[in-house]
């Protein structure tokens, strides 16, 4: 088994004024060469926009975007389709940027703080058409199980949100004292760990609010929480960059 353990106080962190944005791996004006990228995983941001706020028109392409808002509202726009999508806690979003799109991420709240999750996903195809997607996932669905959030359009699950990689985003919430096997799609994946809320062991190492870790070369592993925790899977095979 290969572990890599990020720490919260670890990331990267940009004070915008309106934004406050922390970096699990190099983006923008933070850069890391230890932390390029974990597998697919190329970004996880952990972002605070501040009401009213939030990043204009601005382009991607070629790229798995998934956004999963904690708190307050999201409001997402692009060139897809000119109406106003809401995105609130409990939804997940999916854009394949793919030959390239042009989106706005405003938080649409006049007094609430928006709290989310960015992730890019490296695709297994380019130049795909552009596509956006968004889902409710009931939180009953991961009390003491795994629920299944995001895979490839090849996998046959029917529930999840999908997109252009061998990837599985997942959420699961344990009560204190709980224990959990977790279970890797194959010997090349590896699997990011994110501490949403709370505090867990795993092999030893003892995890808390927004540490994070990547797991590669094993089959399986076990988590225990030491508390009420919510945590955040990112599945991808362990490609090379």
């Amino acid at each position: 088994m290969k572990k890599v353990i990020h720490k919260a106080d670890s990331r990267g962190f940009a004070d915008h004024g309106w934004l406050q944005a922390r970096h699990s791996f190099s983006f923008a004006s933070w850069h890391n060469p230890e932390r390029i990228h974990f597998g697919a995983l190329r970004v996880l941001n952990d972002d605070v926009i501040a009401p009213k706020m939030g990043f204009g028109a601005h382009p991607h392409d070629n790229m798995e975007i998934i956004t999963i808002p904690l708190k307050g509202v999201l409001k997402h726009r692009d060139n897809m389709n000119s109406d106003w999508q809401f995105v609130h806690p409990g939804e997940v979003q999916v854009m394949s940027a793919g030959t390239g799109v042009q989106h706005s991420e405003i938080n649409g709240s006049v007094d609430v703080h928006l709290s989310l999750f960015q992730i890019w996903v490296i695709p297994d195809k380019r130049n795909v058409q552009p596509r956006y997607d968004q889902k409710r996932f009931n939180a009953e669905g991961r009390k003491g199980k795994l629920q299944t959030l995001v895979t490839s359009f090849e996998d046959k699950d029917t529930k999840s949100l999908k997109i252009h990689q061998d990837a599985k985003l997942s959420r699961i919430d344990l009560s204190k004292v709980e224990a959990f096997k977790y279970n890797l799609k194959s010997n090349n994946h590896g699997v990011y760990i994110m501490v949403i809320s709370g505090q867990i062991e795993i092999e030893g190492k003892v995890l808390e609010l927004r540490d994070a870790i990547g797991i590669s070369e094993t089959d399986s592993f076990k988590i225990t929480s030491k508390m009420d925790s919510e945590l955040l899977f990112i599945e991808v095979p362990m490609i090379n960059l």
